[in-house]
């Protein structure tokens, strides 16, 4: 359920918009390099925008295409564009698992910060909310704010457990949160921590975890 709500909120380009597109968005979905290349050499804008304010970046991270991400990188793209829901590259990466884009993004300077989404959320959010662990590892160490609160009043921390499951990926995010120096004491809005949470759902091994990391 936490992934459908969560993918979503995203909207990738669909079959239909995909075969409308034309030049560097075209060319950025096919992962045709050649083309950008002649298209960038013609003055193209490397920040054009579809209907859904997608760039080629965001069209060509949503396709995985790692070659004609590097091409628009080099381009000068803009590596934060935000689409009409607020996403930018990096948490379109981020709710997807997808790992390897993941760190190619943040290899070409994407940054890990960005406060994204209609939650005034972070791509670390985004991940911890999926139980995505490799992913929020990554995000940590490119400087994810770990404590960032979005406009529903959750960290990630508080996201890994509200809407996880309890289960092993969930616990494995919470603890690369942990492990990180993440703050356990911020509450929600109704004044619940992540172990008040964590202990109400019943996940008996996170409430262990949180204890252990001194949470009240």
């Amino acid at each position: 359920m936490a992934w459908a709500v969560a993918a979503a909120a995203q909207t990738a380009p669909t079959l239909e918009e995909a075969a409308r597109y034309t030049g560097l968005l075209a060319a950025a979905q096919r992962g045709d390099v050649a083309k950008l290349d002649r298209l960038l050499a013609a003055n193209a804008d490397v920040n054009a925008r579809d209907g859904h304010g997608r760039t080629p970046l965001h069209v060509a991270t949503f396709a995985r295409q790692h070659a004609a991400i590097r091409r628009l990188a080099a381009a000068g793209v803009d590596l934060g564009a935000l689409e009409n829901d607020r996403y930018d590259a990096v948490t379109i990466a981020a709710v997807a698992g997808d790992e390897d884009t993941l760190r190619l993004l943040l290899s070409l300077g994407a940054s890990a910060r960005l406060v994204t989404s209609r939650y005034d959320g972070t791509a670390l959010i985004a991940a911890a909310h999926l139980g995505h662990a490799g992913v929020v590892r990554h995000l940590i160490a490119a400087g994810a704010p770990l404590d960032h609160v979005n406009n529903l009043h959750w960290t990630a921390a508080i996201e890994a457990v509200v809407l996880g499951d309890g289960g092993p990926r969930h616990q494995e995010t919470l603890a690369a949160l942990i492990a990180a120096g993440a703050n356990l004491q911020l509450a929600d809005r109704t004044g619940h921590t992540p172990l008040a949470l964590a202990r109400a759902r019943g996940y008996a091994a996170m409430v262990a975890m949180l204890e252990r990391a001194g949470a009240r």
